[in-house]
């Protein structure tokens, strides 16, 4: 085991393309880091470069107390799982677990005994003389981390390693992920664009917007204050609520409805409500109810709000054309500057925050 330093990171393709910029990140030893963002943002790669598959155009890479720029990505002492499994068709399952530590010159005893050990702890046995065409997109997966779990490596990379699975499928794969990673205690770099994924399974999340990184943290942390309106668009399912509001006279303003207080006058804003956070009332914010979703679990009311979109996750009964009233919940609400998309700290505004929206 490791720790991974990602010390201004950067790379720039032919023509002076951008894919990863200046990324500096610190994962500690036995940590589980997962890099999300929408495709094209970087992460893979950025993971890659970790991985020696994709040179670092500046910066460094450290593996340990080793800079690995230009070390082979066999010599790098990692393991990666990827999304479409790279398992060898002609061999079965306990071959293509051993390979690697074949082609690293272990003894036949050291092999079969990591073999046994990785294939109890995935419940593998019943398959270890099956080719990957005889099992299904799970156990193939459980086979490929196998294969990676047997290595010892000093750190396990994944490259969206789920999104082959169907949905449920991907719910207990992820949940098996993160109980051998914390079995094991191995330094973990893991690569997704499922927001929800990224929320299960990290010790802190690494959120990735055109190469930058928008914000680090533990996953409550990002989702209970996103640092931008990237960050707060992009975490959390239905999304966060992001409306044209205004600050004056140390009130925070949706048209000419007062929503809460604020210590500064900003101006121009972007107000944040998540839709968890809001309720109807029977005074507030005025919402003509467009469309309602029956999530079992969930009831989540869309509107219009000022001739912006607005979803409100409440079970109360509402009529489609009706006009419904608005309030959030005290604390609840983030202010992020129009012109950089950056979140305004409310951490000194005003107390009194249950006034209604």
């Amino acid at each position: 085991m490791a720790h991974l330093s990602l010390t201004s990171v950067g790379k720039t393709y032919a023509g002076g393309v951008d894919a990863v910029r200046d990324v500096n990140i610190e994962i500690a030893d036995g940590e589980f880091i997962v890099l999300v963002g929408p495709s094209g943002c970087g992460k893979s790669t950025l993971l890659r470069m970790v991985a020696g598959l994709e040179s670092v155009t500046h910066g460094d890479v450290r593996i340990g107390d080793r800079v690995v720029n230009r070390l082979e990505p066999a010599d790098r002492d990692i393991a990666m799982v990827f999304q479409n499994y790279a398992l060898y068709p002609h061999m079965n399952v306990r071959d293509n677990m051993a390979y690697g530590l074949k082609n690293r010159g272990e003894t036949k005893s050291v092999i079969a005994e990591r073999v046994a050990e990785a294939s109890r702890m995935l419940e593998l046995d019943p398959y270890l003389d099956r080719k990957p065409r005889a099992l299904s997109g799970g156990q193939r997966q459980r086979v490929a981390m196998g294969r990676a779990i047997v290595r010892q490596p000093a750190a396990f990379l994944f490259d969206e390693p789920l999104s082959n699975l169907d949905a449920k499928l991907r719910v207990s794969m992820r949940g098996e992920i993160r109980r051998l990673q914390r079995r094991l205690g191995t330094t973990s770099l893991y690569v997704t664009h499922d927001q929800l994924e990224a929320m299960t399974l990290a010790d802190r999340l690494v959120v990735l917007n055109g190469g930058r990184v928008e914000q680090i943290g533990a996953p409550l942390e990002v989702y209970h204050k996103p640092a931008s309106v990237f960050v707060a668009s992009f975490i959390g399912s239905p999304a966060m609520n992001l409306i044209d509001a205004r600050v004056e006279a140390g009130r925070v303003l949706v048209g000419s409805h007062d929503i809460a207080p604020a210590a500064t006058d900003a101006g121009p804003v972007t107000l944040g409500l998540r839709p968890e956070d809001l309720s109807l009332a029977s005074t507030g914010l005025p919402v003509a109810v467009e469309h309602v979703e029956e999530l079992g679990a969930q009831r989540i009311i869309h509107g219009e709000v000022a001739g912006q979109p607005i979803a409100i996750a409440d079970s109360s009964a509402s009529e489609l054309g009706e006009t419904v009233h608005v309030a959030a919940t005290p604390g609840k609400i983030h202010l992020f500057a129009r012109d950089t998309g950056r979140r305004i700290d409310l951490a000194a505004a005003a107390t009194g925050l249950a006034h209604a929206v």
